[in-house]
């Protein structure tokens, strides 16, 4: 039966992008085997589809409203729960959320309401995936979205945890000495603030120590000294840390997260962007920019990631969102692609190795974009398969 793995009631939504008409339902998973005809029509109509079925048992799509794919019904409560109250509207906040996060923030709705729920409930969240993909950006998104009290910590930058955590000694002859409590003192004690411990992964080891009690849900204090008489701060109810993290050997300068560490949050893996997905990003963000080539940026990030991930791969890493959206930026002040994939790209990629090098690989991705721009398949994955 056509669709049989597709669940009856699936609503879609259809997105042109240039002459074609991509379907999505609320996870941002595709439906392009619907035929191209169809999805034209609803999109002209400003209608969604959903799928159905004939009394023969039948699959079809039809058009609906579009309010059934941007409203989210209401959820039921199972019966015979004891319900804490206000949990309804946590709910309905939950699971209405999609429309607060921001549109050149690309994430699947599934995993913004997990962040939402997660941030909601005081969970510990660590954000993780490849550089540039935009972690820090979720985060700093999901702060305006609770529109709550925020505190931002680089640890990556920090060179002495225990100042940037605790404080620092004073001494005044007058007075004598006293702990000159650190920020991050003052932002564990804030009721309902998000906290966020960016690149978590390059702090120093002494950071992570001062952090475990903090972080652990059965503690959630931070001792000022070592000594059992020394006083402790308690965290203030509804304080959500949400920390970033590279994890994996392609990143230099950081750590291997403690496990015990790791145990405190609940993660949320951020997605790569496939090339579709980066060049309607490029799009929405600088629409005044010549389309084709903003398309062509996004192929030359995704055949970089492709490549990267090869199991006799000529690259480490792809070209990052963050680049994408930097090369971009480049086209919009009138720099050439070529000049700025010379000031962007390349110096990210090793040159030792001459004509074998990272480096004048990505330059050969790059130049089947700039040679004559007339094609869409200069440089495809199936080339690249056939060259390695």
């Amino acid at each position: 039966m056509k669709y049989s793995n597709i669940p009856l009631g699936t609503v879609i939504q259809v997105v042109p992008s240039g002459v074609r008409f991509n379907a999505f339902d609320r996870d941002g998973n595709k439906y392009n085997m619907i035929p191209t005809y169809i999805r034209r029509n609803a999109h002209e109509n400003g209608n969604a589809m959903e799928l159905t079925e004939y009394a023969s048992g039948r699959r079809y799509w039809k058009e609906v409203s579009m309010s059934l794919f941007t409203d989210t019904p209401e959820i039921p409560i199972a019966e015979g729960i004891d319900v804490p109250e206000g949990h309804q509207e946590i709910l309905d906040f939950i699971h209405t959320s999609y429309k607060l996060k921001p549109k050149s923030l690309v994430m699947k709705e599934l995993k913004w309401k997990y962040l939402i729920r997660s941030a909601v409930r005081g969970k510990n969240i660590m954000m993780t995936g490849q550089s540039g993909c935009g972690k820090t950006m979720s985060a700093k998104a999901l702060v305006r979205a609770l529109d709550r009290p925020d505190f931002y910590f680089n640890m990556g930058a920090t060179q002495d945890p225990r100042a940037t955590l605790i404080g620092n000694v004073q001494f005044k002859p007058e007075s004598g000495t006293w702990l000159a409590e650190s920020l991050f003192v003052r932002a564990i004690q804030t009721p309902n603030a998000v906290i966020l411990l960016d690149e978590l992964t390059r702090a120093h080891p002494d950071a992570w120590n001062i952090l475990m009690p903090v972080l652990d849900e059965g503690q959630r204090y931070l001792r000022l000294d070592e000594k059992e008489d020394q006083a402790t701060i308690k965290v203030a109810e509804g304080v959500t840390f949400v920390a970033t993290a590279n994890i994996g050997n392609e990143y230099t300068a950081t750590r291997q997260l403690d496990k015990a560490l790791m145990d405190r949050f609940t993660t949320i893996e951020m997605d790569i962007l496939n090339d579709e997905e980066e060049a309607g990003l490029l799009k929405y963000m600088f629409p005044s920019v010549e389309e084709k080539l903003l398309e062509d940026i996004a192929s030359i990030a995704h055949l970089t990631r492709v490549e990267s991930t090869n199991d006799s791969a000529r690259i480490e890493s792809g070209v990052s969102t963050r680049t994408s959206v930097e090369l971009a930026g480049l086209m919009f002040d009138g720099f050439k692609l070529e000049d700025a994939a010379e000031i962007t790209i390349y110096p990210q990629y090793d040159a030792a190795g001459g004509v074998d090098s990272e480096r004048t690989f990505v330059k050969q991705i790059v130049q089947k974009f700039i040679s004559d721009g007339s094609s869409d398949e200069l440089f495809t994955e199936e080339d690249m398969d056939s060259d390695a």
